[in-house]
C-alpha cells in the first residue's frame, strides 16, 4: 500500500527537531532509521501529517565505552551495535541483540533508538534494556530527565516520552556475563519469547541475577522471581538453572496469536531464561 500524503522537513540538530515537534503538533512524527514508522505508515496504521528527519544529527550517532559505563547515542543503528568489538566484551547482551534482529536492511537502517521508542513487545532491545538496568536521555524543549528502562516501557507501543520529548541516548554499566536469546518469527524475525539475563558470578555462583523476557506480554518484564531463585545456584549445573527459571512467564496471560498460543509462549520463557542464563554464564 501506499502512505497519505505528508510533509518532510530535516532537523539539524536537537534543539531544531524539538522546535518542530511543538510548530507542528500531535500529527508530526520523528524520523529515525524508518524501519517500523515507514511500514505502519503504508498500511495506514499511521497517518502522520509531517515527518521530521533527525537522521543526520551528528551527536545522536556512536558508541562509546568508558571504563565499566557504556553510552549510545539514539540514531546507532543495529549494524554498527553488531560490529562494535568493545561492545561485544562490555556487554553481549545487546551485542547478541543486534546480531539477530530482523534482516540486513533492517540492521543498517534501524536504529537502537527508534527501536526503543517503537516499544514493540516483541522487540529484541527491549528485555536487553531491562537486564541491563539502562537509563534513557529524553530530551524536551526545557530540559534534559533520565528515566530507568523499567520505567519507559509503559505498554504496547506505549512509552514514557513525553511532549516534544526525544529519546538522545542510551547509557548503562558493563555487563560482561549477559547474553540474549529468542525464538525468532520465521517471518517477522520478532522474538515470539526472548530472554536476556547479566549476572555476576563467584566462580560458578550465581550472586546476582536480572532476567527480562519480551514478546510473552504486551511490555517486556523482568522475572523478578527467577532472579531471587537464581542466587546461590551454580550456573553450570543445568537442572538447577531450569528449575530456578521455571517461573519465568510469571503469572499472567501471555499474548496469543495464530502463530503461537499463550500456553506455548509461558512454555518458551522458561526454556529461553535458562538458555539466556546458562549463556550469559559461560561469557
Amino acid at each position: 500500500m501506499i502512505a497519505s500524503t505528508f510533509d518532510y522537513v530535516r532537523a539539524s540538530s536537537v534543539d531544531e527537531a524539538i522546535r518542530l515537534l511543538g510548530a507542528r503538533g500531535e500529527d508530526a512524527k520523528i524520523l529515525a532509521g524508518g524501519q517500523s514508522l515507514i511500514p505502519m505508515m503504508k498500511l495506514r496504521f499511521a497517518a502522520p501529517q509531517t515527518l521530521i528527519d533527525i537522521r543526520r544529527i551528528p551527536s545522536l550517532h556512536g558508541i562509546t565505552v568508558n571504563g565499566d559505563r557504556v553510552t549510545i547515542g539514539a540514531l546507532t543503528n543495529h549494524a554498527a551495535i553488531a560490529a562494535d568489538t568493545n561492545l561485544r566484551k562490555a556487554a553481549p547482551a545487546l551485542w547478541d541483540a543486534a546480531n539477530v534482529l530482523g534482516d540486513p536492511q533492517v540492521r543498517n537502517l534501524g536504529t537502537i533508538g527508534g527501536s526503543l521508542s517503537h516499544a514493540d513487545p516483541a522487540a529484541d532491545y527491549t528485555a536487553v534494556m531491562l537486564a541491563l538496568e539502562a537509563e534513557f536521555t529524553l530530551t524536551g524543549p526545557t530540559s534534559e530527565r533520565r528515566i530507568a528502562a523499567a520505567d519507559f516501557f509503559m505498554g504496547m507501543f506505549e512509552t514514557a516520552l513525553g511532549a516534544c520529548e526525544i529519546l538522545t541516548s542510551v547509557c548503562f554499566n558493563a555487563a560482561p556475563a549477559s547474553a540474549y536469546v529468542k525464538f525468532h518469527h520465521p517471518a517477522s524475525h520478532y522474538a515470539v519469547v526472548g530472554a536476556a539475563a547479566s549476572l555476576t558470578l563467584d566462580g560458578s555462583k550465581i550472586t546476582t541475577a536480572r532476567v527480562a523476557l519480551n514478546g510473552v506480554y504486551d511490555v517486556a518484564f523482568r522475572a523478578s522471581l527467577v532472579e531471587r531463585a537464581l542466587v546461590g545456584v551454580r550456573a553450570n549445573d543445568e537442572l538447577a538453572v531450569e528449575l530456578a527459571t521455571a517461573s519465568a512467564a510469571g503469572d499472567g496471560e501471555a499474548r496469543s496469536d495464530t502463530f503461537a498460543s499463550g500456553i506455548y509462549r509461558r512454555a518458551m520463557a522458561t526454556v529461553y531464561a535458562a538458555r539466556a542464563v546458562q549463556r550469559a554464564a559461560k561469557r
